[in-house]
């Protein structure tokens, strides 16, 4: 189990900052590779992903200036850095007073992670039938209050963060598996 990372509120200029750093795909490959392996040099990872060292390095490092990778420098020997994937906690709490790119940031952001949940749900309904209990998919309806639905993520959270393994020392037999919850009201509401 992981020990749980201090919440990080992603807000104004960091949503435009993580905005344009996911944007790039191999970006994404190298966070995803990472958070498969544990620790990497930037030739480990050109290998693994089809790229340069150089252009993996540089990815590398803009990855560290938003803090979701670090540098091992005990690792390291001058010349070949060494990385690993950082737990993360990441939010954006709503009601935010952003100026419109920030907003703009927020939503491109979203689209992005909300175009990759869609293949993941497809992915999970084609395959439920052949994944051997791998593919689960669960829907509930609960009414509940704005209380007890702040008190509901956080349980979620916490046990999400239970199951938690530090990057590369995953228990044997495990697969790195994909989890999504998202709690909306079903219908308009004027309330607060």
């Amino acid at each position: 189990m992981v020990e749980r990372p201090e919440k990080r509120v992603l807000t104004g200029a960091d949503l435009k900052a993580f905005s344009k750093a996911l944007a790039n795909p191999v970006r994404r490959d190298i966070l995803s590779y990472l958070g498969k392996h544990g620790e990497a040099n930037s030739t480990s990872v050109a290998k693994a992903l089809g790229e340069s060292t150089g252009t993996t390095s540089y990815h590398l490092r803009k990855l560290a200036d938003l803090d979701l990778i670090e540098e091992l420098v005990d690792r390291g020997d001058g010349r070949e850095r060494w990385w690993k994937s950082r737990p993360k906690d990441i939010y954006t709490p709503p009601g935010l007073d952003l100026a419109p790119d920030e907003r703009e940031a927020m939503l491109k952001l979203g689209a992005l992670k909300m175009s990759h949940d869609l293949s993941l749900v497809t992915r999970a309904y084609a395959g439920y039938d052949s994944s051997a209990g791998w593919n689960q998919i669960h829907r509930a309806g609960l009414h509940l209050t704005k209380e007890q639905v702040t008190s509901f993520v956080e349980e979620y959270q916490n046990l999400v963060w239970k199951y938690a393994t530090e990057p590369g020392q995953h228990p044997e037999g495990s697969r790195a598996v994909s989890v999504r919850f998202i709690v909306v009201p079903e219908e308009e509401s004027t309330e607060d």
